[in-house]
Formats: C-alpha cells, structure tokens, sequence
C-alpha cells in the first residue's frame, strides 16, 4: 500500500469517531446485540496509549515535562465522573439492593477509588463473562482501572530515558518495542485467561502500539490510498462473528487495526470523513467517556429493580437515559471540572467524596449488606453474620468423613455446591435422623473414595461426567444424579417489586435449563435421577421464588437457602420414599 507523509492536524475528529465506535459497540455488547463488541475496549485502550504518549512525548521533547501536571490533568479528565458514579452507584444500591449484592457493590466502590476493580474482578468473579456480572453497576471499571495503572508507572519510563540523554527518541522507541513483544508473549501465553483479561501487563501492549503510533508518527500521519479499508474491517470486526478467529487473534487484530487507523490520514478522504468526521458521531465521541461510565450502572440498577428479562423497547429507553445523563455529566461534570474550576476546589471535592464513598463502603461491608432487616432472607441488623448462605453451602465440607454408624442409612453424595445444596435438602428432610452423610468434593482425587462408594447404601451426584457415573453404577446399583435448578437470574427485581401478591412471585426457567435438565435426565435414565425442575415448575414452566412462609429459595437464583432447602425437601418427598425401605 503506497504511502507518504503529512502534517496531521492538532485535533482530530476522527479519533472522536472513533470512540463513538468502540463505546457504541460496547453498549450494544452488554445488551446481548454484539458478540464480539467487548472489543471496544480495547480500541479505546489502543487511543488511550496514543493520545497519552503524544503528550508525554511532546512535552519531554519541549523539556517542560511535569509529572506533578500530568496527573493533576488526569486527575480533573477522569476522577470527577468516577467520583460521582460510584456515589451515585452506592446510593442506589443501599436503596434498592440486597445484602449479598450491596456487600459486593461496596468492595467495587472501594476498589474503584482504588484504581482496583480489575484486581477485585480477578478475586471474585474472575469471568468478565459471568451472568452474575450484568447485574453489577460498577463492573464496567476494571478498564478504567488499567489504564490509571498504566498511568501510574508509564511517564518514568520517557523521564528515565530522557535523562540518559543518549539518542532519545531511538533508545524509547526499542524501549518500548521490546516492552511491547513482552506484553504481547505474555498474553499469548497459558496463563489463566482472566488474568490475561484484567491485569496491565498482559494487556499493556495494546496501549503501547498506540504509544508507538504517536512516536512514530511524531506529528505526521500516514497518508494510506484507501484509509476507509481499516474502518470498515474493524467495525466488521466488532460487530459481526468471526468463529475461525479465537478471542486473542481477535483482540490482536483490534489493536492493529485501530493503530492503523490512527496512523492513517482519515480528514481529507470523503469515505472515511463521512464515518468518523459527522457531526453526530464526533459528538458521541466527546462524551464516550460519560457514555461508558453510565451505561453499565443504568442497565445493572434496571435489571435488578424493574425487570429481569429485558426487551428491545427497554433497551431503547435504558439508552436514552444513558445518553441524556451522559450529556449533563460531559457538560456539567467532565468540562467543567476539567476547565471552569480551580485546581485546589477540585482536589478539595475529589478528596471529599473519595472519603464518604470509602467510609460509607466500609461500614456497609463490615456490616455484611445487612443495613436493614430481610425477613426473606432471615436476616436483620440485630443479627449480623457475612455470608450466612454461603455458609450454609459450605458446611457440606465438615461432613468429609468416613462412615462410622452400622445402623444408619449410608449416603455419599460426591460433586460441587450443587451437591452439597442436595447434601442440605437430606439433613432438612424427615429422613435425617436415619441417616448418615459422608461428602467428597472431587471423587476423582481423593483418597477414600472407594472405601467410601463401597459402603455407601445410596450414592448421590451432581454435575459430574457420565463415565464417573456409570463406574460407581456397575458397583452400587444405588446411585442417583441430583438435576440442575435456577430460580431466575437475580433476586433483586423480586425484591424490589410491589405489587399484592409480592410472596406469590415465579419466575420464568430459561431454555437452557429446561434442555440442560431434559439431558441429564435421558442420560441417566429417569430411575436414577432427582429432577428438581420437574418437582418445583409449575404448568406455565415458571419457578416459584418463595417459599410458602414468604422466603426466599434461593438468595442468587441457585443455591438454596435453609429455608429454601426444607422447602425442597417437602416437596421431593415423593422422590424419597425409597429411603423408607433402606434398612428393611
């Protein structure tokens, strides 16, 4: 491709375009419309690396560098939305949310204001693609907390350089090539996948092949014969699927792409021009930044108090929210903190609400989300404990033992939380008294499991592979696989709605559940399996939420409360008689 150099401008509408682009894509994303439109972030971390490097560049080639003005200007472009997000964001919550997800939205809002939330990301979910996700306002930060982090260490490298004075602009440029080849290994490498998706140094060379652009450009842009070429490849890109492209090849190509663009001379070309340059496009690049930090935070707070099961209506009208909020926060907060105020108010406000988020965020979490009683959940501000439910699931642990009693029913239950949701439904049951319970976790790696399946008078599985199955079958003619469950995707839209007939509420089970049990169910054969689905569903295929006394099931849609767990087992009783006949 013939090329040449020119003289860029100081201002670029079509990197402005260029950003509507990405946080359109983005939105679109996490509106389940765009499977590939997480690569969004990724062009914006590609401009992030451009535009910061043209300024540190520039300045340290001018010697008048500051890194105490460098970070005062970062400062007033991106902690004041920030700042106000997440207060608005732990408002919200502490209104509206239950204790479970209000304790989790105080560590993101700490985490936030700590440039962390890729961290706390890493801790908890650990997959960017979790359902559990889409419910959390503040998710979305894990970006911005990369960049700040690169912000943190990034300038030093031109300052270290640049004091050598030794042939700056080369010994940069192979500084940062060779920090780059690093960064790209790594994140080809077999590390766990969420670690290549949220920390910096797996993902530092998208921001340092823009870096590259900016010095290699250094003022000039490339002038390509068809610059338009790459426009439109990226957007195909991001919007369409490419399944013989895996997820690194894919965000490779993103990165390249978008360095292509920005190093390409887009103003004078008409096609380029009408894609990156028009008024509406460039203006929804000025105010991407707000439109990223609002969407997530408006799209999680109206899923959990309005409606789970969005449509595209509900789309629409959660967009015009974004984009009119995203409007009076470019103006009213991004601007004018940016420009209209001075720098010692700023840093006044900043340090304010920085303080009130924290403080309010701990004493939420030291309070375990419990600011106000739950009778639905058995909870009340008298009584505080951190994750009781989870606590609950968890105690199955305290019963990997070997069996010790001759006269009770022997009963192994082998698999994950699901299994141990199973081991809770027997000690709930009227069966408990004749019953004893050994757990094992992964019965693949454990040193008892066949002393254990050999006594065992009934074995019960969940979510373990077939094969395992039918090898405790050909020795123990008992063994039964406990079915899937789901209540819904989040309790919050039960808890936060009105109507009369509140304790009454069900919830629609997905498809995937309704296939998933139907599968395990031919597979093991109806005689050996416990389909819970089949005994909680109504005729209308929904699931009920509470239990008859008005608790909740379920406290995340799949794991069973205690109340939820007696529940069950009154039900399943039927499915449980050949208990009563064990011992004859």
């Amino acid at each position: 491709m013939k090329f040449n150099l020119i003289n860029s401008l100081k201002y670029r509408n079509d990197i402005d375009g260029l950003r509507a682009i990405a946080v359109l894509v983005v939105i679109f994303f996490h509106f389940g419309y765009l499977s590939n439109g997480y690569l969004g972030v990724d062009v914006f971390f590609v401009i992030s690396g451009y535009l910061i490097t043209g300024i540190i560049h520039n300045k340290i080639l001018q010697n008048n560098f500051s890194v105490k003005d460098f970070y005062i200007r970062r400062a007033k472009r991106i902690l004041p939305l920030v700042s106000f997000v997440t207060l608005v964001s732990l408002t919200l919550g502490f209104f509206f949310m239950l204790p479970d997800d209000l304790e989790n939205l105080a560590q993101s809002v700490i985490a936030t204001n700590f440039f962390n939330n890729n961290t706390l990301q890493i801790l908890t979910t650990k997959n960017y693609w979790d359902v559990v996700n889409e419910f959390k306002p503040l998710m979305h930060t894990w970006s911005l907390a990369i960049e700040e982090q690169f912000y943190f260490f990034y300038p030093f490298i031109f300052i270290l350089i640049n004091k050598t004075r030794f042939l700056y602009k080369r010994t940069l440029l192979v500084v940062l090539i060779g920090l780059t080849l690093v960064s790209i290994l790594l994140y080809l490498s077999s590390f766990e996948q969420y670690y290549k998706f949220y920390l910096l140094p797996f993902r530092f060379f998208e921001l340092s092949l823009g870096g590259l652009v900016a010095i290699v450009s250094n003022t000039k842009v490339v002038k390509f014969k068809t610059p338009y070429v790459f426009i439109i490849i990226l957007v195909s890109v991001m919007c369409f699927n490419f399944n013989f492209l895996n997820d690194d090849l894919l965000i490779i190509l993103t990165v390249i792409l978008t360095s292509l663009i920005l190093l390409s001379d887009n103003h004078n070309n008409g096609v380029s021009k009408i894609i990156l340059e028009n008024k509406i496009i460039v203006f929804l690049g000025k105010i991407s930044f707000s439109l990223y930090m609002w969407h997530q935070i408006v799209l999680a707070f109206y899923r959990y108090i309005f409606i789970q099961e969005i449509h595209i209506y509900n789309y629409i009208i959660i967009f015009i929210v974004t984009l009119l909020l995203s409007i009076l926060s470019y103006f009213f907060i991004e601007n004018y903190f940016r420009y209209k105020m001075k720098t010692n108010i700023v840093i006044l406000s900043l340090l304010t609400v920085f303080l009130i988020t924290n403080i309010l965020s701990l004493d939420i979490y030291n309070k375990s989300g419990i600011v106000r009683d739950v009778e639905e959940l058995d909870l009340t501000t008298d009584n505080r404990s951190s994750n009781i439910h989870s606590q609950y699931n968890d105690r199955i642990y305290n019963y990997d033992n070997d069996f010790i009693s001759k006269d009770k029913i022997k009963i192994l239950v082998l698999g994950n939380s699901f299994a141990r949701d199973w081991a809770n439904v027997l000690i709930e049951s009227k069966y408990f008294e004749q019953i004893q319970i050994s757990y094992i976790y992964d019965p693949s790696n454990h040193p008892n499991i066949t002393n254990r399946s050999n006594q065992a008078d009934f074995i019960f599985i969940s979510s373990i592979n077939k094969p395992l199955f039918d090898k405790f079958l050909i020795t123990n003619p008992n063994v039964w696989c406990v079915g899937t469950k789901n209540f819904g995707i989040n309790m919050g839209v039960f808890y936060n709605y009105s109507g009369s007939n509140y304790c009454l509420q069900k919830t629609p089970i997905k498809s995937n559940h309704l296939k998933t049990n139907t599968l395990q169910k031919k597979q093991w054969g109806s005689d050996h399996y416990i389909d819970l689905i089949e005994a909680l569903i109504d005729e209308n295929m929904k699931m009920p939420v509470f239990t008859p006394d008005c608790k909740f099931i379920s406290h995340d849609s799949r794991h069973l409360t205690q109340s939820g767990a007696k529940y069950v087992a009154s039900i399943i009783k039927n499915q449980l008689t050949f208990l009563d006949f064990a011992n004859d």
